[in-house]
């Protein structure tokens, strides 16, 4: 076989070892994003593997500046579970409350004992339980724990707790319409995230062709990681395709995080 033939030939190898792993881990690499817009972070590892190959401490010194980016993004990904966490903990609070109250128990009872079976109320559970228990103001307490994230929706459950006291309506109606109307629009965001992570995996995998570019011209003898990094064009050319890159990602990912929040 040729030089030409091989190469050609450890070109397709790596084309398809690396497509192969986009696929696989592209959910997974679109969460490794700045929660605010930003480019894909190698990381301190990624970093020391391209400074030994490269010969250049560059590699491991953007690495190591990665790593406040890499902690933001997995604060960025725990607050938001816990914001998941919270509304389905409140849709589990009026499920529970609607059907302790239909099973014939004054509101305050069944709000102590919804509340300790489906956590809900959170850290806010000892206020509203004690306004609850001793005649206080139930729905100021419900307002006042709706403003941690995720939690939204205790509002609702204070307006219908408002309502019922207020002008004897029922309470158990008016849960049974909320629990619906907080599970619609949580579905509703669940198929928009779905419906969104084609787009957003597609924008973190375009943004790895670079590394398909060097792969192929590492295939071809060319050496572009010295060139990159030891050259002045090629540093020239690593810091503009580097800013480049950073910003049409965070350009293609504000989109989708703005289509996101409609």
């Amino acid at each position: 076989m040729s030089e030409m033939g091989v190469a050609a030939a450890l070109v397709c190898a790596a084309a398809a070892a690396w497509l192969a792993g986009e696929w696989q881990s592209g959910a997974r690499r679109a969460q490794l994003l700045l929660g605010g817009g930003g480019v894909v972070g190698t990381g301190p590892p990624g970093g020391l593997v391209l400074a030994l190959l490269g010969a250049s401490v560059l590699p491991a010194a953007a690495g190591a500046a990665g790593l406040p980016v890499l902690r933001r993004v997995r604060l960025a990904r725990e607050a938001r579970r816990e914001r998941e966490r919270r509304g389905d903990a409140v849709i589990a609070l009026c499920g529970v409350l609607a059907g302790e109250v239909r099973a014939g128990r004054q509101p305050g009872e069944a709000l102590l004992l919804a509340a300790h079976e489906s956590g809900g109320l959170g850290e806010a559970q000892s206020a509203v339980l004690a306004a609850a228990r001793f005649g206080g103001d139930v729905p100021q307490a419900l307002t006042v724990a709706a403003r941690r994230p995720g939690a939204e929706g205790l509002l609702g459950l204070a307006a219908c707790w408002k309502v019922a006291v207020d002008q004897g309506a029922g309470l158990a109606a008016g849960l049974d319409r909320l629990e619906g109307a907080l599970r619609a629009q949580r579905d509703q965001r669940a198929d928009l995230r779905a419906q969104l992570a084609g787009a957003r995996s597609t924008a973190v995998m375009l943004a790895g062709l670079p590394v398909l570019g060097l792969l192929l011209g590492t295939a071809l003898g060319t050496d572009p990681l010295r060139v990159l990094l030891h050259t002045g064009a090629g540093l020239g050319c690593l810091l503009v395709g580097g800013l480049l890159e950073g910003v049409g990602l965070w350009w293609a990912l504000r989109i989708v995080r703005g289509a996101e929040a409609t």
